[in-house]
């Protein structure tokens, strides 16, 4: 063959999985739909099949439309006959905070991964990955905990309910567990299954939510009465600081109504889109997500005033106290009151099945951003980009903190609003830094502003309930500790499953063959890079390995990157030194790159490949601490150790030779 018509190997090479080994049906099942890490517009989503926008939004609004069971008595308790006041300024706060700061951050992070993507590039090196492991710390609070409290919460409508009060008296933990595996066996099904459970929720919720309050809204324009009691108390209170103030003190409270945003941005690669190339795709999807989050905005601001109103002139205050009818449960209470116990019932069975299911967005968005980083970072299994896998992980997860809290809403209450500011507050710092480096100084003003709004409602919330950053620091320790634990158990992988070699470097490979059917590798860490550090490399290995004398010797150099990263594909590019041959790569970590390189060369050439190394110098458990932080140590044990636990067969092994 000739070196520059045909060359003895292709232009990319994909390696086999390890050991050939076959996998049983339960194990092809589990592993069926895996979340791909995002690489460019053409980024893969194959765990799932994309959806009208407006459906995904019923998956997202099963946990942001749900706040309505519990917030109006939230607001009532926390503002009394202030709640309105107090509501409006959440309303405010989402129609010209919350919307642009996430819309800009679904312009920004098209792929999903939300203000966790926009924050990662702050800080290089391994200060980012743990940045990130914060940050998902904070998701996996949020979100778990979103998954249990709702969970508990839909438990609290069923005791309170006349009908079943009686038959589940004392058996909260055990129903709330219930609860807990249906939704995990409904994602063990699939995506698109949750979204058809979402659909008809989220429709007959609102539905039932509109006829109550259009119903306390006629009640009160049809007694003046009413409404000038309202009006009373807020006249009674003094000048317009003692009505504002009191709002002001409340609002950290009613922040949890917000808490739909950051699971609509994560489901972003779910949401259809349209158009012949993959950047128009993937434009029109973030228009989808668009049109998505406006319009959940616009239908809870209306839900959010009307609740508020009505449940603050319509009920009695002592009613929201603890143990009271409408603690909780303002709605459900006003839905018994107007229409009997019947409606009233069919009321608390579409509540209780909104908050059993508001759970299923945030399963949704654990499922489509944790496992885009962890698994990439080598922090996790390469089991955990598998949906089903995860789905497992996160019920087991649940089932045992709700064991542990006694299935208490008011328990864990102070860790679900911790985790939901902190993400609030890191999307704010995301727009906030976007919009200053794109020097748009009206928009950095305004999203600085935001970032100190959230900010304060997450001191607030601290400093009300410590105990829900004990929670989240807890969360982001086993995180962390996890995490350290699985890179150290994934050193030995390739970290790599597609080798690309550029056309210099395939003549090399080519004319080396030519010359004696051998594939001869020098490895390298290049110096100077010149002719006499390659003479002396030569001179030195044919010295000291046993290089056949007349062996023809390539180059293999390995430039470390970002050795904080884990996986990528290997681009090898051949560069000539006068007549010295090199392949030269750039990866995270040099040992790992070299064996998938050697790996490649005998797939593709049929040849095995023989490496030469020199042995390092100085202390091995020092090489490994050098090797796991920065990606270089005593590479030919490493090297030879990876093909080890790559090819089973000794003989197919390619060759390592230390001197």
């Amino acid at each position: 063959m000739s070196g520059t018509d045909a060359f003895a190997i292709p232009s990319e090479v994909k390696l086999a999985t390890k050991g050939g080994r076959t996998e049983s049906r339960l194990a092809r099942w589990l592993l069926e739909h895996r979340v791909q890490p995002p690489v460019g517009p053409e980024a893969p989503e194959a765990h799932a099949r994309p959806q009208p926008w407006w459906k995904v939004m019923c998956l997202t609004g099963v946990d942001y439309f749900s706040t309505l069971s519990y917030l109006p008595a939230i607001a009532a308790m926390a503002a009394g006959a202030l709640s309105p006041l107090a509501t409006l300024l959440i309303v405010a706060l989402t129609l010209f905070g919350m919307l642009p700061m996430y819309r800009r951050i679904a312009q920004e992070s098209p792929h999903g991964q939300g203000s966790v993507a926009m924050l990662e590039d702050l800080l290089p090196f391994w200060r980012g990955k743990v940045f990130v492991l914060v940050l998902l710390g904070f998701v996996a609070t949020s979100w778990i905990i979103t998954i249990t409290l709702s969970s508990a919460d839909a438990t609290v409508h069923m005791l309170e309910n006349p009908y079943l009060r009686d038959v589940l008296h004392g058996q909260a933990v055990p129903t709330t567990v219930v609860l807990l595996l249906i939704l995990g066996a409904v994602f063990l099904l699939g995506f698109t299954e949750a979204v058809a459970v979402a659909i008809p929720l989220v429709v007959v919720f609102l539905v039932l939510n509109a006829v109550v309050i259009a119903s306390g809204v006629a009640r009160v324009l049809s007694d003046p009465a009413v409404l000038e009691g309202w009006t009373g108390q807020l006249a009674s209170r003094g000048g317009i600081g003692d009505i504002v103030g009191p709002a002001l003190l409340a609002f950290p409270l009613l922040v949890l109504g917000l808490s739909g945003f950051e699971t609509g941005v994560s489901m972003m690669p779910l949401i259809a889109s349209e158009g012949r190339t993959p950047g128009e795709r993937l434009a029109s999807r973030v228009r989808n997500t668009r049109k998505l989050l406006t319009t959940a905005a616009l239908i809870m601001s209306v839900y959010l005033i009307g609740s508020s109103l009505i449940t603050t002139v319509l009920i009695p205050a002592e009613k929201f106290e603890p143990g009271g009818e409408a603690n909780g449960r303002a709605l459900a209470y006003l839905a018994h009151q107007q229409f009997g116990d019947t409606f009233g019932t069919v009321y608390d069975i579409s509540s209780i099945l909104i908050l059993w299911f508001a759970g299923a967005s945030a399963m949704a968005g654990l499922i489509n951003i944790v496992p885009r980083y962890l698994p990439s970072y080598g922090m996790a299994p390469e089991w955990g980009r598998a949906v089903r896998p995860v789905v497992l992980v996160y019920t087991a997860v649940s089932i045992l903190i709700t064991i542990a809290f006694d299935a208490d809403v008011n328990a864990q209450a102070g860790a679900y609003a911790t985790g939901i500011l902190a993400m609030m507050v890191s999307g704010a710092v995301a727009v906030t830094v976007s919009a200053h480096r794109r020097r748009e100084r009206g928009a950095t003003f305004a999203f600085a502003l935001l970032t100190l709004i959230l900010l304060y409602a997450l001191i607030e919330n601290i400093i009300e309930k410590p105990d829900g950053l004990a929670i989240s620091a807890s969360f982001i320790l086993g995180i962390v500790v996890i995490s350290l634990v699985s890179r150290v158990a994934r050193t030995t992988e390739l970290r790599a499953d597609v080798i690309r070699f550029d056309e210099t470097a395939r003549r090399f490979i080519t004319e080396s063959l030519e010359y004696d059917g051998a594939l001869n590798l020098i490895a390298n860490r290049r110096q100077a890079g010149d002719v006499r550090e390659y003479a002396e490399k030569e001179a030195d290995q044919r010295g000291r390995n046993a290089v056949p004398g007349t062996a023809d010797v390539l180059f293999l150099e390995i430039d470390i990157i970002d050795p904080s990263d884990f996986a990528g594909v290997l681009e090898v590019k051949g560069v000539q030194v006068n007549s010295h041959r090199v392949l030269r790569a750039q990866a995270p970590a040099a040992p790992n790159a070299i064996a998938a390189i050697l790996l490649a060369l005998r797939d593709a050439t049929g040849v095995l490949p023989h490496a030469y190394f020199e042995w390092s110098e100085g202390n091995p458990l020092v090489h490994l601490m050098r090797y796991l932080l920065l990606g270089r140590g005593d590479t030919a044990p490493v090297v030879r150790e990876i093909l080890r636990e790559q090819e089973h067969d000794p003989a197919r092994r390619p060759r390592i030779h230390v001197g």
